[in-house]
């Protein structure tokens, strides 16, 4: 993700596009869905602390993110990545 690119990070639809992108490069990497939750978990946390939330999508996830227990957020993480592959590729 482009962390410079602001507008990317305020439109959420834009948001989760730029995320499916990661996902699909991590996964021509052969990466494994745990390692590609586990590295989607290290993002999560830098953005949560370095990036201010431009929308009430992305400040519920704060929120979400703030009162979760290392384990709530893996979870989350992991919802996220399923929720962003079914968008993109009809994947229930």
């Amino acid at each position: 993700m482009d962390i410079g690119n602001v507008e990317t990070i305020k439109d959420f639809d834009k948001w989760k596009s730029t995320l499916h992108k990661v996902i699909h490069f991590s996964e021509k990497l052969n990466l494994s869905e745990d390692t590609i939750t586990d590295i989607g978990k290290k993002v999560g946390d830098f953005l949560m602390n370095n990036v201010e939330t431009e929308n009430k999508e992305q400040k519920l996830l704060k929120q979400l993110w703030e009162v979760g227990t290392q384990e709530e957020r893996h979870s989350l993480t992991h919802m996220l990545i399923k929720m962003i592959e079914k968008e993109h590729h009809g994947i229930q």
